[in-house]
């Protein structure tokens, strides 16, 4: 077995680790300040004898480490039989770890002399819901089936779930070190709507939440249109998914929008945005009134000709209407096939100035720390990214990769790459961790921001060159593709770093991931990452529709989502792995 080096009682002890082992996850007033962008520095408020913010859990006097239970190491969902029509779930074959040497010989011994730096969990991709929202595109569906998701009414239930999977956690699977934050790294809301922006604070830092929107009685959607083009779970319809094998499952539509309880995170949280934080639908830039207007109106498009559903979608494809402007036209076409639906001035699309209010809400500041690592600061200064302390050793960076001028690829601002080659420069002696929503790969949108048209937009390939000008980037951390996928990035003669990329908790396998930091003692670090399901059970009883029940259900209906990707796992390297990388000093 691993003998991990307890930080509480190791006789090397020094004050690096016991701040690691306390979790100590905010910056000093002092340092805060320092890593704030310059632009907003004269709006640091921290009160100077302020002290950090330690975890809700202390490190166990002895190792609790290593374990798999609550893990993908000791299970995975999984088909129980058959390769055809509707499949139910059960306990699937674990997923083993893979040690990747791509930037560093993994050297014999490491188990026996490491010691934990870090520990954290990250979410992202949680889209949550609201399913009735005039606004969504379920339509498009009649051109391609996997443009609607039969499981999208559970999104709530499914991330209060995970939430209650981390609560669980006895620490850090690998190390027993104590869990010190929960980053999410963007798309926590699909429809850039009030109502999903609170249902996601709420999830987080706890409270009721009634995933209902409009007639506060019962649903109002494509659901319960009677159109066989969607899964009408309370119906007899023979549905287009009944036909795939989906159940009739009477009260299911009422259980989806009753009101639940999370118990919100009992760790910390950061947040990271996404471009479903940011644009209307995730690909619309803000300022069509009509759109705005029709978004808390009476009425909603359910049924479309697939023809006008293929090139609506290759529009917002290619990326041929960043202004939405030919959806307006559609709908205004289509007027006489809208359905009238309940007006709610709470789906009302929100603006990143009310993203960061939200956040700076002290109703929502659950376990901390206040804003959820953005600041009065951001508000004063209109920005998205931030600076923390993870722990003594290491800083974590929250950059903001979407972009304003429209659709769902993302990009950076000089302001902003500047401000982030600076802040790894001024912590140099610090390991570096980096968060966004988009990967390299993704941020290819380099559509000029409308409010800051001089701001020259930058793609990935940017960010990894800077992030490789810096030995003490250890991992650039991020979402959007809702796959499993982690890159090594090597530059000859100056850093390496991991690029990992976790899959989404709305599109199957539904996971979250968390990553160890520890130090090998032998000139190398690694990087453990384990991949995680909620609580819910794998096996679902459709004459369950309690809170339980429907989180299970969320994850088998994803899984059998028609024309889903099955992709999306990755492969085992992408997984639960232990990434090493050498000293970046």
């Amino acid at each position: 077995m691993s003998r991990i080096r307890s930080v509480a009682t190791s006789a090397a002890m020094n004050r690096r680790t016991l701040l690691a082992a306390t979790g100590a996850v905010t910056l000093s007033a002092g340092i805060g300040y320092a890593l704030r962008p310059d632009s907003e520095a004269h709006a640091a408020t921290t009160d100077a004898g302020e002290a950090p913010l330690a975890v809700s859990r202390q490190a166990p006097a002895a190792p609790l480490a290593p374990y798999v239970r609550g893990t993908t190491l000791e299970s995975v969902a999984a088909a129980r039989s058959g390769t055809d029509g509707y499949r139910r779930l059960g306990d699937g074959p674990a997923w083993k770890r893979v040690v990747r040497s791509d930037l560093a010989a993994a050297k014999s011994g490491r188990a026996d002399r490491r010691t934990a730096l870090a520990a954290f969990v990250q979410f992202t991709d949680l889209h949550l819901i609201d399913v009735q929202h005039p606004l969504r595109l379920e339509y498009l569906r009649s051109g391609a089936a996997n443009a609607w998701r039969p499981h999208e009414s559970l999104t709530v239930a499914g991330a209060v779930s995970l939430v209650e999977r981390v609560n669980a956690l006895r620490g850090a699977p690998v190390t027993g070190s104590p869990l010190h934050f929960v980053m999410t790294t963007g798309d926590n809301t699909d429809n850039n709507s009030k109502t999903e922006l609170d249902w996601f604070l709420k999830v987080m830092s706890g409270g009721r939440i009634s995933p209902n929107s409009g007639d506060p009685r019962h649903y109002e959607g494509v659901q319960n249109s009677g159109l066989k083009l969607y899964w009408q779970p309370d119906a007899a319809l023979r549905d287009a998914d009944k036909q795939r094998g989906f159940p009739h499952l009477h009260g299911f539509l009422a259980a989806a929008i009753r009101e639940l309880r999370s118990p919100g995170l009992g760790l910390p949280w950061y947040s990271t945005v996404g471009n479903h934080d940011a644009l209307p639908l995730g690909c619309y830039r803000h300022g069509d009134s009509f759109l705005a207007e029709f978004a808390v109106g009476g009425k909603k498009l359910m049924t479309l000709p697939a023809s006008a559903s293929v090139a609506l979608r290759a529009a917002i494809k290619n990326d041929k209407d960043p202004k939405g402007t030919q959806l307006r036209d559609l709908l205004k076409t289509h007027a006489r096939q809208l359905r009238a639906v309940t007006p709610d001035e709470s789906r009302a699309p929100f603006t990143p100035a009310e993203y960061l209010k939200a956040h700076l809400d002290p109703a929502h500041t659950g376990p901390g720390p206040v804003g959820h690592g953005y600041s009065a600061a951001n508000l004063a200064a209109g920005t998205q990214y931030y600076a923390f302390r993870i722990s003594d050793d290491i800083i974590g960076i929250s950059i903001d990769t979407t972009d304003p001028g429209g659709h769902y690829m993302g990009s950076i601002g000089t302001t902003q790459l500047r401000w982030l080659d600076k802040t790894l420069s001024d912590n140099k002696d610090s390991y570096a961790i980096v968060f966004s929503h988009h990967t390299s790969k993704s941020m290819t949108n380099r559509r000029t921001d409308p409010a800051h048209p001089s701001d020259k937009r930058h793609g990935g390939e940017d960010v990894v060159a800077t992030l490789a000008k810096h030995r003490n980037v250890l991992a650039w951390v991020n979402g959007h593709t809702h796959k499993n996928e982690i890159i090594a990035h090597s530059a000859p003669n100056h850093g390496s770093f991991w690029e990992i990329n976790t899959a989404s908790h709305v599109d199957f396998p539904h996971l979250a991931r968390i990553i160890e930091v520890v130090d090998n003692k032998d000139g190398t670090l690694s990087l453990f990452t384990t991949l995680i399901e909620s609580a819910a059970p794998h096996r679902t009883d459709f004459s369950d529709l309690s809170q339980t029940g429907l989180a299970a259900l969320y994850r088998e209906l994803a899984f059998n989502s028609p024309g889903r990707s099955t992709e999306l796992a990755g492969a085992s390297r992408d997984r639960n792995t232990e990434l090493v990388v050498n000293y970046p000093r």
